[in-house]
């Protein structure tokens, strides 16, 4: 066996082994390649220092550069590649314009899935129009639905009036700027009454809305006591 192949079926085990310590295992798999990703990093980050989880807690984040249906299908491929065995799978994805059935599939396509392994579960933490939607929850009980050029004007005020200039898409300071100067825990509030009110209707249907909540609840389970008072 080449000396290349064989470091690289080494760190392959290696890798299986690490996964496998952890008992609590999460992949979040961003449409974007910067904003979503930066976003959760920072609870990934807050969990790494908590001594309770920080050895307990895997949490692997995966930006995509792709849309609604190719996220959950990068995802697929992610774990056929890297064999996991269990997991939660978490896909982050905008509907933005495109097609109401591919929106709408991606959550079709989960329920088979988690039909096929108990070990291995898919969940959708979709926008509609766009991950900003989310952000602006933190600030206000925004509810018109408009273009996302809207939602990032918002945010513009928003930041200037709080002397943080303009919102940037890539920005690496938004999860703390959300922390501290907006309120996760309206922001959940918020975002569960929109799908409570529009329950029974399409994904697609359901416009401003988000899910985004769902994984930011579970994701907050493994924060300080303090920590977690912002969100839970």
């Amino acid at each position: 066996m080449p000396k290349k192949a064989g470091m690289e079926k080494w760190k392959k085990k290696r890798r299986q082994e690490y996964l496998e310590t952890k008992e609590y295992q999460y992949y979040i798999f961003c449409e974007g390649e910067r904003t979503e990703p930066n976003y959760f990093l920072g609870f990934k980050k807050l969990i790494e220092y908590n001594p309770i989880y920080k050895d307990l807690v895997l949490i692997e984040i995966e930006p995509c550069a792709a849309e609604t249906l190719r996220v959950l299908e990068k995802a697929e491929e992610y774990v056929r590649k890297n064999k996991i065995r269990k997991g939660q799978i978490w896909c982050v994805y905008d509907k933005d314009s495109f097609p109401a059935e591919h929106f709408d599939g991606v959550e079709k396509r989960m329920e088979n899935l988690n039909k096929e392994n108990e070990d291995i579960q898919y969940h959708s933490a979709w926008s509609n129009e766009c991950i900003e939607f989310w952000f602006i929850l933190h600030f206000a009980n925004y509810t018109s639905n408009n273009h996302r050029s809207e939602y990032i004007k918002f945010l513009n005020d928003k930041f200037l009036e709080l002397k943080l200039g303009k919102y940037q898409k890539n920005m690496n300071t938004l999860f703390d700027i959300l922390m501290k100067e907006g309120n996760p825990k309206l922001a959940i509030r918020y975002a569960k009454r929109i799908i409570n009110d529009n329950k029974g209707r399409l994904s697609s249907s359901i416009a401003p809305g988000t899910k985004v909540y769902e994984l930011v609840e579970e994701l907050a389970k493994y924060l300080t006591e303090e920590e977690q008072k912002r969100f839970l």
